[in-house]
């Protein structure tokens, strides 16, 4: 349970320095992942899934 709060804060962390050091950069962004086609956005969001996981494999395993 630890490392999953961890994990959470770590994500807070980058989020925070996205939203907070690079606000225009983030609204781009955030427009250009709503004009793409749902299929793009599900491919590439288990595609950071499974990269997530072999990091963490491999870092824990």
């Amino acid at each position: 349970m630890r490392d999953f709060i961890v994990a959470i804060g770590l994500v807070l962390v980058i989020e925070g320095l996205v939203y907070g050091g690079f606000p225009a950069a983030a609204k781009r962004m955030a427009a250009q992942a709503a004009e793409m086609p749902e299929a793009v956005l599900r491919t590439v969001g288990l595609a950071a899934l499974a990269m997530g996981v072999g990091i963490v494999w491999l870092v824990r395993g």
